[in-house]
């Protein structure tokens, strides 16, 4: 039975494998860890199985010249052997209603466009949304606050995100 908490200190190692495994590299968890180092992760959640770390998911605070709590969901990771299998959505879930409950108005997230969308994400949601990333299919956003992404806004990653 999966369970899904709020990443601890300790549980910082074993992320690292999980997100170097899901990914094949460790770019993803060098970007992990320079955004704790940096102090803006906003969420970190984790997902256990048999008492071990089976997957990972971070929003990190994203800049705004406006002020407004816009969050980056990303990375998020999935034990190999066990994606597919509904980890990531019960992370995914989770951690949606996390950053409602912490005020944050909107999720952006650069992703697989087939996944993401059954979480509420959508690329015409994100079409306000100024970034780097604008335009593409797999650039999508999630309103959590009705209306706050009628205008455009321009967003800024952290700086871990190069």
């Amino acid at each position: 039975m999966v369970s899904v908490r709020a990443a601890a200190p300790a549980d910082h190692a074993a992320i690292d494998r999980v997100v170097d495994s899901a990914f094949g590299r460790a770019d993803e968890a060098a970007i992990v860890r320079a955004v704790r180092a940096e102090g803006a992760a906003r969420v970190e959640l984790v997902a256990e199985d048999g008492g071990g770390i089976v997957g990972h998911i971070l929003f990190s605070r994203m800049g705004t010249a406006s002020g407004r709590l816009i969050a980056g969901l990303g990375p998020m990771a999935v034990t190999p052997g066990l994606q597919r299998g509904g980890v990531g959505k019960a992370m995914g879930q989770a951690g949606v209603a996390a950053c409602r409950d912490l005020g944050v108005e909107a999720i952006v997230v650069l992703g697989h466009p087939a996944y993401y969308p059954r979480f509420g994400f959508s690329a015409e949601t994100a079409r306000t949304v100024v970034s780097p990333f604008a335009g593409r299919s797999a650039w999508m956003a999630m309103e959590l606050r009705p209306g706050v992404l009628e205008h455009p806004i321009e967003v800024a990653y952290p700086a871990a995100f190069g």
